[in-house]
């Protein structure tokens, strides 16, 4: 009988071997958007900076579309975590909103090429972005439910924060960073004014 710790130890090592190069072709795509666009990238461009096969890149994926939104959903769960590490849920709420959104900003800010492209080629995709989109703003919606769920922000009379007001919180942040960056603009002179908003939209109702 193979016991749980022999399966482990028998189908670890490989899975890591797939796990590292699938990121290596995430990499290279990711790379390829910075350097020439989602559009122009092909297959041939991720497996050359990749440094592997077009028969390891459809082992891992079906086609560039598949490796996007595999890349755009790993980005946006990377960023949900750094939000969430970023915010000292024991600081006054309104310090909790400010390094919220500074992170956000941060987070967007590094990686420019990705914002951009998500805002330009995403909706092109079909019904993969649009599964894509709905997971990342349920997965948004949650942290934000669950960063204002604590006793800082009970006792200022706020929360539980709900679903609508949380989307049109992420709708704002969204639509005002796509048009930042579509007009040539620099993502962190948005941070005032997001900071702003998102302490008038969820504080305390008069």
């Amino acid at each position: 009988m193979t016991t749980a710790r022999q399966q482990h130890s028998e189908t670890t090592p490989a899975s890591d071997e797939a796990g590292k190069f699938r990121q290596r072709l995430l990499d290279g795509l990711a790379a390829s958007i910075v350097e020439d666009g989602y559009r122009d990238t092909t297959i041939a461009d991720i497996v050359r900076r990749a440094r592997t096969s077009r028969r390891t890149f459809y082992e891992h994926f079906s086609s560039k579309e598949a490796c996007f939104v595999a890349l755009l959903a790993d980005a946006n769960a990377e960023m949900v975590r750094q939000i969430a590490a970023a915010v000292d849920r024991s600081a006054h709420w309104e310090s909790q909103a400010r390094q919220a959104i500074e992170a956000w900003i941060a987070c967007t800010e590094s990686e420019p090429a990705l914002t951009l492209s998500w805002i330009r080629d995403v909706p092109a995709l079909g019904a993969a972005a649009r599964q894509l989109q709905r997971d990342t703003m349920e997965a948004f919606i949650v942290m934000i439910q669950t960063l204002c769920d604590t006793p800082e922000w009970r006792t200022a009379g706020i929360g539980p924060v709900s679903r609508q007001l949380v989307i049109m919180l992420l709708g704002g942040l969204r639509e005002l960073t796509a048009s930042t960056v579509e007009d040539g603009g620099r993502i962190g002179d948005l941070t005032e004014v997001a900071v702003h908003a998102t302490i008038a939209l969820l504080g305390p109702r008069p």
